[in-house]
């Protein structure tokens, strides 16, 4: 009895972090529903932002002032929380594929800024980490709405670096929820691929400012757009990663219980096979013994 006890008990035990998984699951679901309207808004902005770039560079290419020996920069973004497989420990190894090809062009001196706490806990012993504090790394995003505090966590840490160095080249490397995979997407010196193109109209822009002051504001907005468009992508590949992840515990958990079950069903038929047994064997043994028949003479008269 106490066996099957240990059994039900187990279960019982399993039912209940088996609601807990998929609530988690659910409230995962959900914010990949609330992200696809903010990525697809986002989207439509950086878009723009680089239509408008591109009619701007073609007239004036020379508004866009670049440091000679920009200091690179990686921004890394991971999670804040679990239940989302190796969506962390894979952001390190592709940052060591970058700076692989840093050091093959003879670059140095890169920084690294790791978004999210699990994150920052695999590069804590990494020289090249910059640290918000010893005991508070930069905060990372656990729902849609913390993603303004994050972003304006970032602007504040590269203008701290910007300070100390003539300029930044910032790379970010993040999960694209589309393409399954971790990116790596070169974002200052910006518009790199917009000088080339050949240009749309034929007139330069009215513009109601110098093109070096509007050129400086188009890198301000294309930078906090990129950044919003990053987060916002990464968001979602973490909730992809941890729908899925919790999926596959969810069913491991129905399996366990559903063995766990067929055990103890197993235990009790063994057990009412037995307490059966020993009805029949007292009732065997609370029966009276029967008396020998006695055999009746008849005397038959000679």
């Amino acid at each position: 009895m106490s066996r099957r006890r240990e059994l039900e008990q187990h279960r019982h035990r399993l039912d209940e972090t088996r609601e807990i998984m998929s609530s988690m699951k659910a409230l995962a679901f959900m914010e990949t529903r609330k992200l696809t309207t903010f990525i697809d808004a986002q989207r439509a902005v950086v878009d723009h932002i680089h239509r408008v770039a591109e009619d701007f560079l073609n007239f004036y290419p020379d508004s866009l002032h670049q440091a000679p020996q920009p200091k690179q920069v990686y921004l890394l973004l991971g999670s804040e929380r679990g239940f989302c497989g190796n969506f962390n420990e894979a952001l390190p190894a592709a940052l060591h594929l970058e700076q692989a090809k840093e050091a093959a062009t003879g670059q140095q001196g890169a920084s690294i800024i790791a978004v999210g706490n699990k994150l920052c806990g695999l590069l804590a012993t990494d020289p090249l980490l910059v640290k918000q504090s010893a005991l508070n790394p930069l905060d990372g995003v656990s729902v849609v709405e913390d993603i303004e505090n994050t972003l304006i966590e970032i602007v504040d840490t590269l203008k701290r670096l910007q300070a100390q160095n003539t300029g930044l080249a910032l790379r970010i490397l993040y999960h694209d929820p589309d393409r399954q995979e971790i990116i790596s997407t070169q974002v200052l010196p910006p518009f790199e691929s917009q000088r080339q193109r050949n240009p749309a109209f034929t007139q330069p822009p009215q513009l109601n400012l110098a093109p070096e002051k509007f050129c400086r504001d188009l890198i301000d907005r294309y930078l906090f757009a990129t950044l919003h468009e990053t987060l916002y992508l990464s968001l979602m590949a973490e909730n992809q990663r941890r729908v899925s992840h919790l999926e596959s515990a969810v069913q491991q958990l129905d399996d366990k219980a559903d063995e766990l079950l067929r055990r103890s069903n197993t235990l009790r038929q063994e057990e009412i096979t037995e307490e059966i047994e020993i009805i029949l064997l007292s009732a065997a043994n609370l029966e009276p013994p029967r008396k020998p028949s006695s055999v009746r003479q008849k005397i038959i008269p000679a």
